[in-house]
């Protein structure tokens, strides 16, 4: 039981890692100006356009002109990393 829940652990972070840098690929794609039809910008800008929109609505994250909704982005995704990481230690060497 301990493989699976291990297993489920480290694709759970996987994904979360994956998206961590998608992210700053968005970040660093937006400091230029991308052709929007290039298939790596479409990409980028499809795959986080839904959650920073979200996070928008909930919080004003754009002052002056800058946009910190990336950087906040990562800090959560750092946290639930961290959160997930403590879980899966906790459960597979007992502590619950």
């Amino acid at each position: 039981m301990d493989v699976l829940i291990s297993a489920v652990f480290q694709v759970l972070h996987a994904i979360l890692s994956i998206y961590f840098w998608i992210v700053i690929g968005r970040a660093v794609i937006s400091w230029v100006n991308p052709d929007p039809y290039n298939p790596i910008v479409r990409f980028l800008n499809n795959a986080t356009e839904p959650v920073f929109s979200r996070m928008r609505r909930i919080l004003p994250l754009q002052f002056g002109g800058m946009d910190f909704t990336p950087i906040v982005l990562l800090i959560i995704i750092g946290v639930l990393q961290n959160i997930l990481a403590q879980i899966q230690y906790k459960l597979t060497y007992g502590g619950f």
